[in-house]
């Protein structure tokens, strides 16, 4: 597998629209993806080629013209299909930001963001406005004014086109939801098993079989996910990449830096060099 370079990857962010964060990668041969989850709605076009997308337990072919839609939490990961060439754009969306536009257009009543049900959309309609958002935010002469109408235009009109998923209740969900709160609390220490279980109130053994169940990875991969993503906000910030590895709770940059590339895709130093 060939290491993706500068030119493969760009990232767009602009702390005057903090809800909204783009990708865009240009030979996706050169990207592989282990399973990962995000706190943020993830969403992303196949502008060329094929891949392979996983979400959950569904996992499908998708090529140029899909969109692929990714609910906060949900463990998914999309890699090339042996060697062959294919691109794409991913956006990040904040939970709590779309959620308000979900109330505000009638589509939730106050309960915070509502899930969406499907996984992948062949809808002409979102993937031309996607890759149109994706044109404005990178443009560096499109006005802060026209990125923030067009983000809001293209997630009104998906919000319109797709119904929110119904929200299947397990009798443990609660207990889970603690141990993955405890964790992203807590989660630059260092945690162990039995301390994760008892914030949850549940044996270490049922809390593995419950917690993968619910999001389809064990607790200590959600802990190095949810370190990855505080490494990712102290970069942002302009943290150098070694204090943050140690901050994330990494035993060395090294380290760091490895796990980084398996989850995002990208080295901290091209994520970085971004903002």
């Amino acid at each position: 597998m060939k290491n993706a370079n500068a030119t493969d990857i760009r990232f767009w962010r602009d702390d005057r629209l903090p809800f909204l964060e783009a990708r865009g990668v240009e030979d996706g041969r050169r990207v592989c993806y282990d399973k990962h989850t995000h706190t943020t709605f993830s969403i992303g076009t196949i502008t060329a080629g094929h891949s392979t997308y996983l979400n959950g337990n569904t996992r499908q072919a998708v090529a140029e013209g899909s969109v692929v839609l990714m609910n906060p939490e949900a463990v998914h990961a999309c890699n090339p299909i042996e060697n062959q060439p294919w691109s794409y754009r991913m956006f990040y969306v904040d939970a709590s930001w779309l959620g308000d536009l979900q109330r505000t257009l009638g589509f939730s009543h106050g309960e915070g963001f509502q899930p969406f049900s499907p996984v992948a959309t062949q809808d002409p309609l979102l993937y031309r406005g996607l890759n149109h958002l994706y044109a404005t935010l990178i443009d560096q002469d499109s006005d802060l004014l026209h990125k923030h109408s067009t983000a809001i235009e293209f997630f009104s009109a998906l919000q319109q086109r797709s119904q929110p998923a119904s929200i299947i209740c397990w009798p443990e969900n609660h207990k889970v939801s603690r141990a993955a709160e405890f964790i992203s609390e807590h989660c630059v220490e260092a945690l162990t098993l039995e301390m994760i279980a008892s914030a949850a109130e549940m044996s270490p053994s049922h809390l593995i079989r419950a917690f993968k169940h619910r999001y389809g990875m064990t607790p200590h991969a959600y802990l190095i996910n949810r370190r990855v993503q505080y490494g990712l906000a102290r970069l942002r910030r302009g943290h150098a990449i070694a204090e943050v590895a140690l901050e994330a709770g990494f035993a060395d940059q090294a380290h760091f830096q490895r796990t980084f590339k398996r989850l995002v895709a990208a080295t901290p130093r091209q994520y970085m060099a971004a903002f």
